[in-house]
């Protein structure tokens, strides 16, 4: 199903809710969703990548369109936007993890800045991050994001609302290839074009955050692939004119060739004309050398292994995602409608509607 050929179901906002295996989140976000639209007038779309909990059982009680993968092999961060915007409508489309809940009083004020700033391709409010505990967003939170700050941004991480012409000229909502990195490769993508940004002095979002234990986290990112986010990213735009915004805009990319860099240097270490105990003591001295200076700097071993620990799966990440292989990012997603939105469903969106 393409949505970009004429339909007579078009409408104003499409929220798209991407989701795996939420069903401790999945109501809120869908009524969450359904309030902001009611605001508006448009669609829900939940974009389910084949959960096997009560995600998608849950999410049928309210009347929203359920579309789901056709291939569970074909999850990924950047497949589910991708396939709610198939099968969207509005003439806006808003992306919404699935554990997040919308914020009233968002869309009216978007709406309202975007027609009056032709240039501006999507806009985006502040996120509320309610979980401060662990320790990655502890180590998130002391780092200053200008892309988080109210005015024009190089990105719209969080979620934002974006205009289906914007999207069609940039070919594609969001890369099905990619494991991370999918809004910042939508944001690099649109402004290549001569798109702008833009984030509204507005909240839009709540969103509680993992609160797995943080070398877990790790190793959970690692077994699904969000670790190779970057290096799919960067195999998508090799060679390309936006190429030079991703290395601009993703500073973690030179931090990680320079960890790799560091690797090298330490296999270098084994090859040097020296005595063994020299070349052992240089390794050494390497090897602890980034964590004396994050002990330094961060002034707690704890972090300061976390951090250079950290670096070091999302460096492998690297180099696994750009010798991943690709799919065109045109192709449609295969899927399947499970649900259409039905008055039969619920008496009326107004139940939503709370104050």
């Amino acid at each position: 199903m393409n949505v970009d050929q004429a339909s007579p179901a078009r409408c104003r906002v499409s929220v798209v809710i991407k989701a795996l295996n939420e069903e401790a989140n999945i109501c809120a976000a869908i009524e969450t969703a359904l309030q902001a639209v009611e605001e508006v007038g448009g669609e829900v779309i939940l974009a389910d990548s084949h959960s096997t909990d009560r995600t998608v059982e849950l999410a049928s009680r309210y009347p929203i369109r359920i579309v789901q993968l056709a291939n569970p092999q074909d999850r990924c961060c950047g497949v589910g936007p991708q396939l709610g915007y198939q099968h969207s409508f509005g003439e806006y489309v808003y992306i919404l993890d699935g554990d997040m809940k919308m914020l009233r009083g968002f869309l009216p004020e978007a709406l309202a800045f975007l027609a009056q700033h032709p240039e501006v391709a999507g806009v985006a409010g502040r996120l509320v991050e309610l979980n401060n505990e662990s320790l990655e967003y502890r180590e998130r939170g002391l780092r200053a994001h200008a892309h988080l700050a109210p005015g024009e941004v190089d990105r719209l991480d969080g979620g934002g609302l974006y205009r289906r012409r914007a999207i069609q000229e940039s070919g594609y909502f969001s890369d099905r290839n990619l494991h991370s990195y999918e809004e910042f490769d939508l944001a690099v993508r649109l402004r290549s074009l001569g798109w702008k940004l833009w984030r509204l002095p507005v909240e839009s979002v709540t969103h509680f955050g993992h609160d797995a234990p943080p070398y877990s986290l790790l190793l959970r990112r690692w077994r699904s692939r969000y670790a190779c986010g970057l290096g799919e990213l960067v195999r998508a735009a090799a060679g390309q004119p936006r190429m030079k915004l991703i290395v601009r805009g993703a500073r973690e990319l030179r931090l990680y060739c320079a960890v790799i860099a560091w690797w090298v240097l330490l296999l270098a270490t084994l090859l040097w004309p020296a005595p063994v105990a020299a070349r052992a003591l240089g390794f050494a001295v390497l090897a602890v050398a980034p964590l004396a200076l994050m002990l330094w700097r961060k002034r707690s071993l704890g972090r300061a292994v976390y951090s250079v620990v950290s670096w070091c799966f999302n460096a492998a990440g690297l180099l696994r995602g750009l010798s991943r292989p690709r799919r065109p990012p045109h192709e449609p997603v295969a899927s399947r409608v499970l649900q259409e939105p039905s008055s039969a469903l619920e008496p009326s969106l107004r139940q939503y509607a709370k104050p």
